[in-house]
């Protein structure tokens, strides 16, 4: 292992030797910055700390392996290796997060890197890169809270020159009130105490000095995003781009006789419709529209027929097949796939470019976002994902078995007071597909007018 451009050489010690040795690492100098140098001298040292060990459990009465050490030479053992073990020095902060992140082991989206990387700047200014790790306090984790808490929206942009301590101190003497919300605060102390947790397990510290620590949030968790309001509903599906729009490039906010039916038609009905997530639908491959049982559905899924891919689920339970909305088959979505198919495209809405993060998703979100502007629906709290709450509140009208919902939008199952899936969870394999169409044919929204897109 590297440490200040030298090679190392680290042994664990036995378990059932951690109070005998005292400590839970040997680390010794190879005494080079060469791999192959450091290779051959290895084994000696490897060598000597094995007779250490054994000369441990001679002493303490256990069991020896007399192949490695004879008894003569066990009390030469203990001495040598007394004299040429190193103290294991505390990484600094900045070290482990460099570790943590070059984790070969881990593998992460763009968008969870990105996350982590965001709470690595701020927590390497507000807790310091240079302090060690060992030496970190709960203490020094609520000082970081009370920094956070008084970090504005943007901080960055605002205060480009400032350090993230440096614009807490400005904010709070400002009495700013556009901080950055309890739940991003909730996310970063998340992140940090995953590389805790990591860190712990490295055995780089004792014990997680930021577990379980988070501030009240006062919004509830449903009511951080909302469904679109009927009236908002009405003026969406009721803009240019469904009555008739002067083309689907920059011309569809502006009236004109084209009703083209492409990514930007089909993408917010089937969230509104079949209740997929925004980026389960971008991502979507034309070998994803099956029929099964004579029924069409979405295949969401991350695999892929192509040799490579940008599709990611969000959890284990998001994979799904999903039937058609019966409302989408009249509208000709599926004349719309055969079209897809028989130009040879591989995915279904390959116009929408990927975002810098590898998402389409994100290309299509900020697309929306003017797009609802644009047709005078705008409102807080809402964005594209509100379709999938008013798709979640048309199940409940409509009486939809709760487990078949969960199953239809890909949400995890909880159960008992816990929130823990319940053990018939895992038995099974599912609702047949017929059964999942009766239900999803179920959803209607009859209060929005729909009857001029037919």
């Amino acid at each position: 292992m590297w440490r200040a451009g030298r090679l190392y050489y680290r042994r664990r010690v036995p378990r059932s030797l951690l109070l005998i040795v005292g400590k839970r690492e040997i680390w010794r100098s190879l005494g080079t910055d060469s791999p192959t140098v450091a290779l051959r001298r290895s084994h000696e040292i490897a060598a000597s700390i094995e007779r250490y060990f054994e000369a441990a459990r001679s002493g303490a009465g256990l069991p020896v392996d007399h192949r490695i050490l004879s008894v003569a030479d066990a009390k030469l053992a203990i001495r040598a290796e007394a004299s040429s073990v190193e103290t294991v020095v505390s990484l600094t902060l900045r070290e482990v997060y460099d570790t943590y992140m070059t984790d070969p082991t881990r593998d992460w989206s763009p968008r969870t890197r990105m996350a982590y990387e965001t709470t690595r700047r701020q927590a390497l200014s507000l807790l310091g890169g240079d302090t060690p790790i060992r030496s970190i306090t709960r203490a020094h984790c609520r000082e970081m809270i009370e920094l956070l808490r008084w970090l504005p929206r943007n901080s960055s942009k605002i205060y480009p020159k400032l350090s993230p301590a440096e614009i807490a101190a400005v904010s709070r003497e400002a009495g700013r009130t556009d901080l950055i919300s309890p739940a991003n605060i909730n996310t970063y102390l998340n992140k940090l105490c995953g590389v805790f947790n990591w860190a712990m397990k490295e055995q780089f510290i004792d014990r997680n000095p930021a577990v379980g620590l988070k501030v009240p949030d006062p919004v509830l968790r449903r009511e951080k995003r909302l469904p679109f309001s009927m009236a908002q509903l009405q003026a969406i599906f009721a803009a240019p781009l469904y009555v008739g729009c002067q083309d689907d490039g920059h011309g569809y906010a502006k009236p004109g006789d084209q009703r083209p039916k492409t990514a930007r038609f089909w993408i917010p009905l089937i969230g509104l419709f079949c209740g997929l997530r925004l980026n389960e639908i971008c991502q979507l491959d034309v070998a994803d529209i099956r029929v099964i049982e004579e029924v069409p559905c979405f295949w969401v899924t991350a695999s892929t027929e192509a040799d490579e891919t940008d599709k990611r689920l969000k959890t284990s339970s998001s994979e799904r097949l999903v039937p058609v909305h019966p409302y989408l088959l009249d509208l000709g979505f599926m004349k719309f796939v055969g079209e897809r198919q028989a130009s040879r495209n591989t995915k279904l809405f390959g116009e929408i470019e990927v975002g810098c993060l590898g998402y389409r998703s994100s290309t299509f979100s900020q697309w929306f976002r003017r797009f609802v502007r644009k047709a005078g629906a705008d409102a807080p709290k809402t964005c594209f994902h509100s379709l999938r709450h008013n798709f979640r509140d048309a199940m409940r009208e409509a009486r939809v078995d709760r487990d078949i919902a969960l199953a239809l939008g890909g949400w995890s199952r909880g159960g008992g007071s816990g929130g823990s899936a319940s053990v018939s969870d895992a038995y099974g394999s599912g609702y047949e597909v017929p059964t999942l169409f009766e239900a999803i044919a179920t959803v209607k929204y009859p209060k929005l007018a729909l009857d001029h897109l037919e």
